[in-house]
């Protein structure tokens, strides 16, 4: 006989996944906040995995997880504290109890909880049963052991049965939200429309799951959030590697560019080259070469020939890409390169997200090699980055460095899908045929942008290097003043890029007691904050950068305002030094972590308090 709950109305709730390294969680997340997505809910995902293969079975270091908020307003962060908690294994409820509110679900697979696996994770009784999960609503489920029942009229060995384990949980929590299993059950005739009793297993252990939901005794109630009010539109739930991805194809849409990508693999950039490979229909062209040196310098030479060229890579790879960035810069020709942060130095956290690579971005070369950088904030603005990313690399015929971070490119939110006719033009400054007054190096007045003319054009014959080149001939040139005045110019071009981009905002009052700065992929958490503190009538605003190299035209006045500026990063301080440098005349408060990690609201707030 079913229970009959009580129903609890809320505008959001966290939910997390965890288990060992393969028990499916990262699957799970994701079938979760695709089902909520197309309930029309609003949300933001974390992935967080570690970086072996198989990690070490039982233990703490081998915890996957996957974390989803989802509400009815603006989802921005994905949350301080969890409300519902599926732990698979004893490791991964020890490591994720911290980050659970008092009074949360916790559905554990009470069938994983055997002596030596308890003995692994660190425990010396078992908390089933010892008492100090009694602030908690406790569902111990015997996972396993009704996932294998379920199946087994199937024909299905233990080994193959055990691999659903992630869907009968599913099917709890699904109850929980009372969410009919429709997407989800979509998904696996899909999936496995050649392996049809797949099909069969997965719909069993689901609704499984939720027949468990509906009679055990220790579920209280279920929770109802509404539908999200979001502008009229076409929404897919997206992570940030993939938007990247699609904001490179509108730009070559809507530059008329053939798009090249001369990439490497690397965590956490790689599904980017995996994106954009499907597009060929599109006319992409994607390249996987033999190291990070071959695919930058494939894209350079694609660049020549006309192309909106890409490479894509995390720290350790922009480190070896660092001459041939150079060369680019040399050459001025049109380049984005793609950093998808990850924690370092060396080989570091492969999996972890950190704000680690600004210096290297900015100064990471040799010679005086500027190029623009910019950053993203969220999964769904990666689109527009890399969108405007394209336009300033093509329209100013220079490099430009794209930061996004583990977290943005592995994380997802929903996107509203853009018409591209409706994107910002982009015009790059070609040469036409028979041009007698073409010079490689000759520049418009205004913007210091030389002409870019694709080999085969007719009476545009030239040549482009890595030696220093003669001012407007491009003639090779190791004369003094020249090498003087050509360093000049090419700086004097990344300057002039800040007329062509917004003035920057403030996220409430342009005066007061504390300005809070932040760039990249912590605008979530900040704002969040900042909100927080508002609300309760404090003088306290925020300036978030996407432009670092050049800054805004306004940054001195946005500065000026305040009392104190605090600025907060995922680093040991690159941004703040960065500003100690360019806007000397303000001291800086600092606020770092290092930890692989993302802020926490309740951990900004804290400190915002304290300084105001």
């Amino acid at each position: 006989m079913s229970n009959k709950l009580n129903f609890i109305e809320k505008e959001d709730v966290v939910v997390k996944f965890v288990g060992d390294s393969g028990d499916g969680m990262q699957l799970a997340g994701t079938l979760f906040s695709d089902a909520a997505a197309l309930l029309g809910l609003d949300l933001a995902t974390f992935p967080d995995y570690p970086a072996e293969i198989r990690a070490p079975h039982n233990t703490i270091a081998g915890v996957s997880g996957f974390q989803v908020r989802i509400g009815k307003k603006k989802i921005e962060t994905i949350g301080d504290e969890v409300g519902i908690l599926v732990a698979m294994n004893p490791a991964s409820l020890k490591s994720n109890l911290k980050w659970t509110c008092k009074g949360a679900t916790l559905i554990v697979d009470a069938d994983s909880f055997d002596e030596a696996a308890i003995k692994k994770a660190g425990y010396a009784t078992n908390p089933l049963d010892d008492g100090s999960l009694a602030g908690y609503n406790l569902v111990k489920a015997p996972i396993s052991s009704m996932t294998r029942e379920a199946v087994k009229p199937l024909g299905f060995d233990i080994k193959t049965a055990d691999k659903t384990r992630n869907v009968f949980a599913l099917g709890i929590v699904y109850y929980i939200l009372d969410w009919k299993p429709d997407s989800t059950l979509e998904y696996f005739k899909l999936k496995f429309k050649k392996k049809p009793d797949l099909i069969d297993a997965n719909k069993a252990v689901l609704e499984g799951g939720l027949n468990y939901a509906d009679n055990v005794e220790a579920l209280k109630s279920q929770i109802h959030i509404s539908k999200a009010k979001m502008a009229p539109g076409r929404y897919r739930n997206i992570t940030g590697n993939v938007a990247t991805a699609w904001g490179f194809l509108a730009a070559a849409e809507r530059s008329g560019r053939p798009l090249f990508l001369g990439s490497y693999p690397i965590t956490p950039a790689t599904e980017i080259l995996m994106e954009l490979a499907k597009y060929k229909s599109l006319g992409a062209k994607v390249f996987q070469a033999e190291d990070e040196i071959a695919g930058i310098c494939s894209a350079i030479g694609a660049s020549y020939t006309g192309s909106l060229a890409l490479t894509t890579t995390s720290g350790p790879g922009l480190s070896l890409k660092s001459e041939a960035i150079g060369l680019a810069v040399m050459t001025e020709l049109p380049l984005v390169i793609v950093d998808v942060q990850r924690g370092g130095p060396s080989t570091g956290l492969p999996t972890k997200s950190e704000q680690s690579d600004l210096m290297q971005a900015l100064f990471g070369r040799n010679g005086e090699a500027p190029v623009v950088v910019i950053a993203a904030s969220t999964p769904a603005d990666c689109f527009n980055y890399a969108y405007i990313s394209s336009k300033i690399a093509l329209e100013h015929m220079t490099p430009v460095m794209l930061m996004t971070d583990g977290s943005l490119g592995n994380g997802s939110q929903l996107f509203r899908i853009p018409k591209v006719s409706s994107l910002p033009d982009i015009k790059p400054p070609m040469a036409v045929a028979n041009d007698k007054d073409y010079k490689p190096y000759k520049r418009d007045p205004e913007t210091l942008v030389r002409k870019w003319a694709v080999p085969g054009t007719v009476g545009l014959r030239h040549r482009i290097g890595g030696l220093e080149k003669e001012n407007v001939s491009g003639n090779v040139s190791t004369d003094p003043a020249n090498h003087q005045l050509m360093t000049d110019l090419r700086e004097a071009k990344i300057q002039k890029v800040a007329d062509f981009i917004p003035e920057q905002e403030i996220l409430g009052d342009k005066e007061g007691d504390l300005l809070v700065v932040s760039w990249g992929g912590t605008r979530g958490t900040t704002q969040a904050a900042v909100e927080e503190l508002q609300a309760q009538g404090k003088k306290i605003s925020l300036a978030h950068f996407h432009y670092i190299m050049p800054l805004p035209r306004n940054t001195h006045e946005v500065l000026a305002g305040f009392k104190k500026n605090i600025v907060c990063e995922l680093n040991s301080g690159q941004f703040v030094n960065y500003l100690r440098m360019k806007e000397p005349d303000y001291k800086y408060l600092q606020y770092n972590k290092v930890q692989g990690l993302p802020f926490t609201v309740n951990e900004l707030v804290s400190k915002f308090n304290e300084l105001l």
